[in-house]
């Protein structure tokens, strides 16, 4: 490293950040938001801490208590969404992809469940979108929470993934 440091700093006159400047092993190092696997053939990934920013970011710009509708939601989300798949998209593990796509969907579907406000308006809600009297019923009647009634079958039946591809959010693996 002190001999990289003093070609950079006397050759190249550039300056060297200590803190962000390392010799390592790549699975050790996070570089631009990647990091590596540590296998036969390493493949790259994101980096816990930028999944942790993408998770802060959809949190913020899903938020319930700004006063916005679903569709200005979608917008603002999608806009996200595109530059950040643009960025991450070719990362080489698909399992954090889908499972961070399914936690975005269930977001998305607590949120519009807040937005629903009041037993009767669910139920009306519920119903307009094609679940049974029943289901209905039961899940506008359940004192569970938002974050978990979005993982209800009835939220999913009401509010699928063909639904927010409809308002153009986009999907995060490659179908």
């Amino acid at each position: 490293m002190g001999s990289v440091r003093r070609f950079i700093t006397t050759k190249l006159k550039l300056k060297v950040n200590e803190q962000k400047s390392a010799v390592a092993r790549p699975w050790e190092r996070k570089f631009l938001g990647f990091s590596f696997t540590s296998g036969r053939v390493p493949k790259r990934r994101m980096a816990p801490k930028a999944v942790l920013r993408f998770r802060e970011k959809v949190r913020e710009l899903t938020d319930q208590t700004r006063g916005r509708s679903t569709e200005q939601m979608a917008t603002e989300l999608t806009r996200y969404l595109q530059g950040w798949i643009g960025y991450f998209g070719k990362c080489q593990t698909p399992s954090v992809l889908a499972s961070l796509e399914e936690w975005v969907r269930r977001r998305l579907r607590s949120a519009i469940w807040k937005q629903w406000k009041r037993g009767r308006a669910r139920y009306a809600e519920l119903r307009k979108r094609g679940v049974g009297t029943v289901l209905a019923a039961q899940t506008a009647a359940s004192a569970h929470g938002p974050w978990r009634l979005a993982n209800s079958p009835a939220l999913a039946l009401a509010l699928p993934n063909a639904y927010f591809d409809s308002l153009g959010i986009p999907r995060l693996t490659v179908r």
